[in-house]
């Protein structure tokens, strides 16, 4: 839900090549309540170190993928409007709902403060960071390029999880794949020479949370276009 979020950070599982005969992605997967934390860490030619940390929680049903970000106690409240005037839509402020519509998932944000739906159509997804996958929204990578990593010896802790892994031109991929949950535990990426390095570390938090997709009735219905200047 920003230009770290995950569908950026796995870009780089899509190196260049073909993949061939690949496997159909499972066709169930079980419910599950997630909690996911984000850390990249890039080091420029001149010598400066960023990082960068963020956390989500997810919401996977059959047909549906809720996430929200964690936000700190003083973060301020998004204002969509000041002074009569509509300002852009802070979508990372927001949780985001993504539908499984086909072809082409349908996707909104829900500010429950306003009690409105906002609509993003799949001319705008890139200005919201979403990359219009079903199945990165779903399994948070695209289960079928499992097929084109090697499965490793490194040893894992949780059961029923084994680590793929491939490397291209100096640049890795690290998957800690949980085959009965279908859900990556740990994604790592980066280079050998150091210059970038990307995790996700991926936790199924206990109990199953109500669907909030079910408590919209009565919410206003909204388009991306109303918070264009």
């Amino acid at each position: 839900m920003q230009i770290s979020r995950l569908s950026t950070l796995l870009a780089t599982l899509s190196l260049a090549g073909t993949v061939h005969a690949v496997a159909n992605a499972p066709a169930t997967a079980p419910d599950l309540d997630l909690a996911i934390a984000y850390y990249s860490k890039t080091v420029t030619p001149d010598g400066v170190t960023r990082e960068s940390r963020y956390e989500e929680t997810m919401l996977r049903r059959p047909g549906h993928v809720w996430s929200a970000r964690v936000l700190p106690a003083h973060a301020a409240p998004h204002k969509h409007e000041e002074g009569g005037h509509r300002h852009g839509l802070n979508h990372v402020m927001l949780p985001r709902h993504v539908i499984n519509a086909g072809k082409t998932p349908r996707l909104e944000f829900v500010d429950a403060k306003e009690k409105a739906v906002i609509a993003i159509p799949v001319t705008e997804f890139d200005n919201v960071n979403f990359d219009g996958s079903w199945d990165r929204a779903f399994y948070l990578l695209d289960p079928r390029l499992l097929k084109t990593m090697a499965v490793t010896n490194r040893a894992s802790s949780t059961p029923g999880a084994k680590w793929r892994e491939r490397e291209d031109n100096g640049v890795y991929q690290r998957v800690l794949w949980d085959e009965q949950r279908q859900i990556p535990v740990t994604i790592e990426s980066g280079d050998k020479a150091g210059t970038f390095y990307r995790r996700v570390d991926v936790v199924a938090r206990a109990g199953a949370t109500p669907a909030p997709w079910n408590k919209l009735h009565g919410y206003a219905q909204r388009e991306f276009a109303d918070f264009l200047d």
